[in-house]
C-alpha cells in the first residue's frame, strides 16, 4: 500500500508539481486531526467486541458442556 501511494504521488509531482507539493505537506496534518477519530473508533470496537463476549459467555460455556 506504502508503495502504490509513493508511485501515485511520483506521478503526480511528474504531472502537477504544486499539487504534490501541498499535498505532502497537508498530509501530515490531516493525519494528526484525523488521529482522535481513528482513536475513538478502535475504543468504541474494543468495547462493543467486549460486551459481546461478556453476552456470549454463557452461550458459549453451555455449548462446551
Amino acid at each position: 500500500m506504502t508503495f502504490i501511494g509513493f508511485v501515485l504521488w511520483c506521478f503526480l509531482l511528474i504531472i502537477c508539481w504544486p499539487l504534490a507539493l501541498v499535498m505532502i505537506i497537508l498530509f501530515p496534518i490531516v493525519w494528526l486531526l484525523l488521529l482522535p477519530f481513528r482513536i475513538l473508533g478502535f475504543t468504541i470496537d474494543i468495547a462493543f467486541r467486549f460486551i459481546g463476549a461478556v453476552l456470549m459467555f454463557p452461550f458459549k460455556i453451555l455449548k462446551t458442556v
